[in-house]
């Protein structure tokens, strides 16, 4: 693993990881399978995913005031895999994940002719900034399906309720403008689906699941509306963590903190059936797993 500054990272990083992931002969492979409508989703899906690693990274570089960044590529017989971390006194840890799936590990998975993930886990020092996890995914089948998806939410720790009312109300407005239901989404956000095992993640259900029954075909309106929900509520999230670095918290909050790390720990090792049958421990463990936890 090394480590390089986000000044060289962000306008590079594009470049480096779409020429390591596009040198290999399976990846070209399956770019050459699409039809010239889903390779131009496979495009603004490469835009949308810079967009925010530039957005993700200079945000955590202004807040910690250090651009260093740690990488890690980690490729399988499955699967590119590339993480980024980011370390510092106001951000403890932000990690970030992008994969290239080469092919299905496990039969849930289906069987893809092109499939991208990318994820971030951000944990901030202070307690009145709950830990993101927001993920997004697309693949194109060899059946001739589609899908667009991903969880976007948080684990809200000690956080205000005005500033979780503020991430769910500016959630609810992209439901509304794009006539989608909210209340399966933010219910698969809180329960999950079949296939979880014990002790999962806690979340505040302000954001929404789009996995399992919810998964959406890939079109412009889902697509469209998957990427504006994320993008909307990662500038927000960030935004937050800037106006509570220097807010007063008390021993209490700090307890609420040291659960939702332990509580998040326990979905990586025993509930997330990604994490225990698919990704490499080496991976998701570093771009997850928070800095400290508490027993």
């Amino acid at each position: 693993m090394k480590t390089i500054t986000t000044a060289k990272l962000v306008p590079l990083l594009v470049t480096l990881i779409y020429i390591s992931f596009a040198a290999s002969t399976t990846v070209a492979a399956a770019e050459q399978q699409l039809t010239p409508e889903q390779a131009a989703f496979a495009e603004r899906t490469y835009a949308f995913m810079d967009e925010m690693d530039a957005l993700y990274f200079g945000t955590l570089a202004k807040l910690n005031g250090t651009d260093e960044v740690e990488v890690l590529d980690f490729p399988t017989e499955y699967g590119d895999h590339n993480v980024n971390v980011s370390r510092g006194p106001v951000v403890e840890k932000a990690g970030r994940m992008r994969v290239v799936h080469r092919k299905p590990k496990m039969e849930f998975q289906g069987k893809p002719i092109w499939s991208r993930f990318f994820s971030v886990d951000t944990h901030p020092a202070t307690p009145k900034v709950g830990m993101l996890h927001a993920a997004f995914t697309i693949n194109f089948k060899e059946d001739g399906s589609s899908m667009v998806g991903g969880w976007v939410d948080v684990l809200p720790g000690a956080m205000p309720a005005e500033d979780l009312a503020r991430l769910k109300k500016a959630m609810d407005r992209i439901f509304t403008d794009y006539g989608i239901d909210p209340e399966p989404h933010r219910t698969m956000s809180c329960e999950g689906s079949p296939g979880e095992g014990e002790r999962r993640r806690e979340p505040a259900c302000v954001g929404g699941s789009f996995y399992g029954r919810d998964m959406m075909v890939v079109n412009d309106k889902n697509f469209n509306f998957m990427s504006e929900f994320y993008r909307e509520f990662l500038l927000i999230y960030l935004d937050l963590i800037g106006q509570h670095r220097a807010t007063p918290y008390t021993d209490e909050d700090l307890a609420k903190q040291d659960y939702m790390r332990r509580n998040w720990l326990e979905d990586r090792f025993f509930s997330d059936p990604y994490t225990g049958n698919v990704v490499p421990y080496e991976v998701w463990a570093l771009s997850t797993l928070p800095p400290v936890v508490k027993f």
